[in-house]
């Protein structure tokens, strides 16, 4: 696979993950006014606007939210450059393939932080300037019951079920991409793990021929 494939997994993923944004945008009202049922009552699309980093956490303002943008922006250009160095080292497809996936979830979301401020001016109130304060625009909605964890159960017993973090197509690759490379870790690596025995393997033979030779 040329290397270039993976870029371009990378690219639709992008393009998804802003047309989605663009429609929830253009056509859904925010908050509970506008929600719009998926999947009976626990799978949504919901409009709601995350202004800062996963789970809604921030950073300190007023230039919190650039240094959370000017990084994501490093990460950005240090990702494309590792998916190239792995298809140089011939890694496994598919792991190059879930780095791409996590490149594509990312640049989503920068694309969020850098323009949607200018975009669809949803910059917070008071920030110095709306470029990179954007917000990123989240619809994915599993909306568990609410209620409490049975008591029988050990550690979460009795305590309240918290609700889903809200997300989008950008977030479920990211996820996606972390997650298949933690399940298939030897599938991923198994070339590199043997390739590092055989190194080691002939080591050996050659540390014995210099203590021999010291002999």
């Amino acid at each position: 696979m040329k290397y270039w494939k993976y870029y371009l997994l990378a690219l639709l993923v992008i393009v998804i993950d802003q047309l989605s944004k663009w429609a929830v945008h253009t056509y859904m009202e925010p908050g509970m006014a506008g929600e719009i049922s998926l999947f009976g009552d626990w799978g949504k699309l919901h409009y709601t606007l995350n202004p800062g980093m996963a789970f809604g956490v921030e950073l300190p303002p007023p230039y919190g939210k650039i240094l959370l943008t000017s990084f994501r922006l490093v990460a950005m250009v240090g990702i494309s450059y590792y998916i190239y160095k792995l298809w140089q080292r011939r890694a496994f497809p598919g792991f190059i393939a879930c780095v791409a996936l996590i490149l594509g979830g990312a640049v989503g979301n920068l694309i969020d932080s850098i323009f949607y401020g200018i975009i669809y001016d949803n910059a917070p109130f008071g920030v110095p300037t709306p470029w990179f304060h954007g917000q990123v625009i989240d619809m994915l909605f599993v909306d568990f019951p609410d209620g409490f964890f049975p008591i029988s159960w050990p550690l979460i017993g009795g305590k309240v079920i918290p609700d889903f973090p809200i997300f989008n197509i950008a977030d479920s690759c990211i996820f996606i991409g972390v997650v298949l490379i933690l399940l298939n870790q030897n599938k991923f690596f198994a070339e590199e793990q043997a390739a590092n025995h055989v190194a080691q393997d002939a080591e050996v033979p050659r540390r014995d021929a210099e203590t021999s030779e010291v002999v």
